[in-house]
């Protein structure tokens, strides 16, 4: 009987941990989906709320005379494209792997970049995310870009 009972408090212990970790994924996902439907619409202030107060935006990118390089943006300055754009930049993602850890998560999304409806590449995003006050925010958001091998 006592094999029984700690057995079903054990099956119990971790059901618990299991459902802390995805709703902690759903809310990670929850902040991202927010960010690209605010993107859609061009709903600059939606996006700021998802970032944290010293976000960092960089790009690998490639160079004229093919090295790779980093390219930063500033935050104020991908708003302002949005706010221009408004309803043209459809970026279409997939989740794959989304890690948690306490405070941290880390999302890596593939994604496919429509500008007026029109493909225009494709690639993937690296999401580095902090739960500030009980909300999650982006810290971090690096992203590849090309033109071939999209599916």
């Amino acid at each position: 009987m006592k094999k029984l009972t700690l057995l079903c408090l054990l099956i119990s212990f971790l059901g618990t941990m299991t459902t802390a970790q995805t709703t902690a994924e759903d809310s990670v996902k929850a902040i991202i989906v927010q960010f690209f439907n605010s993107m859609k619409t061009g709903d600059t202030t939606a996006i700021r709320a998802v970032f944290t107060e010293g976000t960092i935006f960089q790009t690998i990118v490639r160079t004229k005379d093919g090295a790779t390089a980093v390219k930063t943006e500033a935050v104020d300055d991908f708003l302002k494209v949005v706010a221009k754009e408004n309803g043209n930049l459809d970026e279409r993602i997939t989740f794959g792997q989304i890690l948690v850890d306490g405070a941290l998560a880390s999302v890596w999304t593939p994604y496919s970049f429509f500008y007026k409806e029109t493909f225009a590449h494709c690639g993937v995003n690296s999401f580095q995310m902090v739960k500030i006050n009980g909300n999650w925010r982006i810290q971090y958001l690096i992203d590849t870009r090309r033109k071939k091998g999209c599916e």
